[in-house]
């Protein structure tokens, strides 16, 4: 019963997953006007969600004990600089969390 259980979730949960990928390309065919408002909402959301996420990691840092919130703001520099140099996301995420991760981890 247990695999059974396992095989069927797993089933559910891809079959809602295909979906929701392909139901956009059913709503928004070539041949009809994609609404205004999902215009909007793809040219602003991911910056949106990009801004709760740095609002998010940062929330629990404490400028009153040591560190103070060095390790953050040494993470979050990388992160600017180096999407200013490189303009890729992947990369200035990815070199900003390895950055924080060393200090953390080997420095304070």
């Amino acid at each position: 019963m247990d695999n059974l259980y396992l095989i069927l979730s797993i089933s559910v949960i891809a079959v809602i997953t295909a979906a929701l990928r392909f139901i956009p390309f059913a709503v928004f065919s070539a041949n009809r006007k994609t609404p205004n408002i999902i215009l909007y909402l793809g040219k602003y959301l991911p910056y949106s969600i990009m801004a709760m996420l740095v609002v998010y990691c940062l929330k629990s840092v404490n400028l009153l004990a040591s560190p103070f919130g060095i390790p953050e703001l040494i993470g979050v520099i990388i992160v600017v600089v180096l999407h200013l140099f490189k303009r890729n996301t992947l990369i200035s995420i990815a070199g900003g969390t390895i950055c924080y991760m060393v200090l953390v981890q080997l420095i304070f």
